[in-house]
């Protein structure tokens, strides 16, 4: 947006702000992970695979969903980068992508949540 001639100035600095303005390319990863979390039920599973590392006979368990329908949720959120997966046998295990996008939303998740975080749980 540099350069771009704005047809009102309003007097707020929108031009050193648009200079600063991220491409949808840029924002595109964002974008997706917010779209993902903005399911109620995606949203409860990505905090819990905050907090532990499960398989998808306990997430269904823990959020009362059929395991079915759980892999559809852990899909999508795979795909987003939100969580990551690993094979133990022929037992897959979920927990959340060790990236700063997937940090700064479960802080938010919680602070807008007014949710008490437990103490991360790692499987000996």
């Amino acid at each position: 947006m540099k350069n771009q001639i704005l047809p009102h100035d309003h007097g707020y600095n929108e031009k050193k702000v648009a200079e600063h303005m991220p491409t949808e390319e840029e924002i595109a990863g964002v974008s997706e992970a917010m779209k993902q979390l903005g399911d109620p039920s995606r949203l409860r599973i990505f905090w819990l695979l905050c907090h532990c590392e499960e398989c998808v006979l306990n997430i269904a368990a823990l959020v009362n969903m059929s395991s079915p329908a759980v892999s559809h949720h852990l899909k999508l959120l795979k795909s987003s980068g939100l969580i990551v997966s690993r094979r133990e046998g022929k037992e897959m295990y979920y927990r959340t992508a060790d990236t700063e996008l997937a940090q700064v939303l479960h802080h938010t998740i919680e602070t807008l949540g007014k949710i008490t975080c437990p103490e991360r749980t790692e499987k000996i």
